[in-house]
């Protein structure tokens, strides 16, 4: 067999194995291509092909190929996205998955980006933001199926000064103006409530905040306190680490959180340390839907351990690391690369945390715009308002909440007498 005729079989075999891998002959592609990466990349090789060929006007492919981009991170979870290469340039790593932009927490629900909290003070409240607001427009763009990560860029890019913002709060639209402005984490709250008891409410854990609990616990010790509630309600942003390090004040021993990477496999665990441990009073905790990532941790934490009763409502589940990975366009794929998950069970972003003892507060559920036609979905223009108002907010309500927490409290306080 001469050199030549060995060369053209090497060519073939090695052609017939790659097209066999990249998708099969063309009698094979009725098979599923579900777990074929090979497979799913000759099908979206197809479609470019398709539109090349046979759309009827000649295609932007730049714009076909960043469309397709954007629509693979939204196929995988509500924080991976697509980045521009302008984007990547201004690129600020978000370490807990949850969005912090202009004291709101943002997520996405419905399709939709929505405030999961919203710092009292801060410049998204004074605009008229608030928690459990579902945000339909940014100016003159629908946030459905938009990326968390474009959303951001929109309400923090100065150059359009004050922006349009349409929401949708407990069945109605309303219409506000939001004004972007320099924001810092709102500092740990304490005070006493009761006679021995008092109350520590924290709705950041940022760097710095563990230490900030410490502190809040030994002047209220130091006031008398015997008894704690630790409110975390309005608490979504932060990382595992420092969620762990404000559980291990109450927490003695065991795992305070951990770190799920690709196939399930544990990337990294945090253990208790005996010697961080500041209070060993009776607890009680607070969380609800405006509860996510290190305040989950903090909560799974306390029921692991049986440390004491968690009161509330389901919290909002969420809490992932993401990771940049650049492309040679010069853009990048910004990708969940692990999730934050208690001692036991699963993620938080696929289930929260369920309370120990389960209270619900009177306020409206969350409810998702119907879909509407095109047109009836724009934006209304400044004509064609007429001063929008929010929908009228309810006379306060007892916090019925905290109150089940004092109420357990008390009647820790009572058990402890009648062992003595």
């Amino acid at each position: 067999m001469s050199a030549k005729i060995r060369i053209v079989i090497v060519m073939l075999s090695a052609g017939v194995a790659f097209y066999a891998i990249a998708g099969g002959f063309p009698w094979d592609r009725g098979a599923s291509a579900k777990g074929n990466q090979w497979a799913q990349l000759r099908i979206f090789d197809e479609v470019l092909y398709r539109i090349s060929k046979d759309y009827v006007d000649e295609p932007d492919m730049e714009r076909v190929r960043t469309g397709a981009l954007r629509g693979l991170a939204d196929g995988l979870d509500a924080y991976s996205a697509y980045l521009t290469p302008a984007q990547v340039a201004g690129y600020v790593p978000v370490e807990h998955g949850v969005h912090a932009v202009g004291g709101m927490a943002l997520s996405k629900y419905g399709g939709y980006v929505y405030v999961v909290s919203c710092w009292k003070g801060s410049p998204a409240e004074r605009s008229g933001i608030a928690t459990g607001d579902i945000v339909e427009y940014i100016g003159k763009a629908p946030t459905r199926d938009m990326s968390l990560y474009d959303a951001e860029m929109l309400l923090t890019d100065v150059s359009h000064g004050p922006l349009e913002v349409k929401l949708f709060r407990a069945g109605q639209s309303v219409t506000v103006t939001f004004t972007n402005g320099p924001v810092t984490a709102p500092p740990v709250e304490s005070r006493i409530v009761e006679p021995g008891v008092g109350l520590v409410g924290v709705t950041a854990l940022t760097t710095g905040k563990a230490a900030e609990v410490r502190t809040a616990i030994d002047q209220l010790a130091a006031k008398g306190m015997k008894r704690l509630v630790l409110d975390l309600r309005g608490c979504a942003t932060g990382t595992l680490e420092e969620g762990a390090l404000v559980a291990n004040l109450f927490v003695e021993s065991g795992v305070l959180g951990r770190k799920i990477g690709r196939g399930g496999s544990e990337a990294a665990a945090i253990q208790a340390q005996s010697g961080l441990v500041r209070f060993r009073g009776p607890l009680t905790v607070i969380v609800d839907p405006s509860s996510a990532g290190a305040a989950e941790a903090v909560a799974s934490s306390i029921i692991a351990a049986k440390r004491g009763d968690v009161v509330g409502e389901r919290t909002f589940g969420a809490g992932v690391e993401l990771e940049l990975f650049k492309l040679r366009d010069g853009g990048a794929m910004l990708i969940t690369v692990a999730k934050y998950a208690p001692a036991t069970g699963k993620p938080f972003i696929e289930e929260g945390v369920v309370p120990t003892v389960e209270v619900k507060r009177a306020v409206p559920e969350i409810v998702v715009p119907e879909d509407q036609d095109e047109d009836e979905d724009a934006p209304e223009s400044p004509d064609e308002r007429s001063a929008p108002k929010a929908p009228a907010k309810p006379a306060p309500a007892e916090d019925v909440q905290l109150k089940k927490a004092l109420e357990i409290l008390k009647g820790a306080q009572g058990e402890a007498a009648r062992a003595a």
